[in-house]
């Protein structure tokens, strides 16, 4: 089986493959103070509760927004599974061209996340990750990321909003039904969600304008996707396991080679 690993910002991202199918996945929280020790004993815990064990992990595959933690997860790897993590970056095949001014500055989260949805859906293609920052991918109809852009991820935006204000509250992530609102948690409801849609909306339709690609799909992934496709009409598909499937083909590429 293979273990794919992504960290990201906020999380750090399991999942655990059987050749294509997905057999679990899991998430924990990403700190850089933890021991290998330590993220060790939960992930073995996790395995254990959907019945696998060391020994069926033969692979490893990680990505990383967080170098601090490179060395503590790799570390975990070859104590607890013997087996050095194969590490996205420099040098590691991936099928796709990034077209960028300095390649190396492209996280590796968003290359997985091309990758996944280039080899599973196609080209031309806008993803959309709602992580801690909200990242928009363009894929070209060859495979190729030609650029991008990045806004503040929604769950930042309310911490900066309430931590910078003496008398909002924190609130629920819901979608209040209504834009006119008429007390202060709806309000700020209101205004964080249906502007997130609003953004989505109009960074997609400025993309599809830019690129003269009207027909590209748009494919919403991360912890807050979902939620926030039911009011972007944009978004036409949603799926978290994006980054586990790109880090699933990645790691197969290189195993070829």
């Amino acid at each position: 089986m293979l273990l794919v690993i992504d960290i990201g910002n906020t999380n750090i991202k399991y999942g655990v493959y059987d050749k294509e199918q997905l057999k679990a996945s899991f998430r924990v929280t990403s700190a850089k103070k933890k021991t290998a020790d330590e993220y060790g004993a939960v992930l073995m815990s996790l395995l254990s509760q959907s019945g696998i064990t060391a020994a069926d992990i033969d692979g490893v595959i990680l990505s990383s927004v967080i170098p601090a933690l490179n060395f503590t997860v790799c570390h975990m790897c070859e104590y607890f599974f013997n087996i050095k993590p194969l590490v996205v970056g420099p040098g590691v095949r991936t099928g796709l061209n990034v077209r960028a001014d300095n390649a190396k500055e492209v996280g590796a989260d968003r290359i997985a996340n091309s990758v996944g949805a280039y080899v599973k859906y196609g080209g031309p293609c806008i993803v959309i990750d709602f992580g801690t920052a909200t990242v928009f991918n363009v894929i070209d109809e060859g495979g190729a990321l030609v650029g991008g852009c990045i806004a503040p991820g929604i769950k930042g935006s309310l911490e900066s909003l309430v931590g910078g204000t003496a008398k909002l509250p924190d609130v629920e992530l819901e979608f209040p039904g209504k834009v006119v609102c008429t007390d202060t948690v709806t309000n700020m409801q209101a205004g964080l969600l249906y502007g997130f849609a609003g953004l989505v909306e109009y960074i997609v339709k400025k993309i599809k304008d830019e690129t003269g690609r009207p027909d590209a799909k748009v494919i919403a992934t991360g912890g807050l996707g979902e939620f926030i496709s039911r009011e972007a009409s944009s978004i036409d598909i949603v799926d978290r396991k994006l980054t586990l499937e790109g880090l699933r083909y990645i790691y197969n590429l290189n195993r070829r080679k």
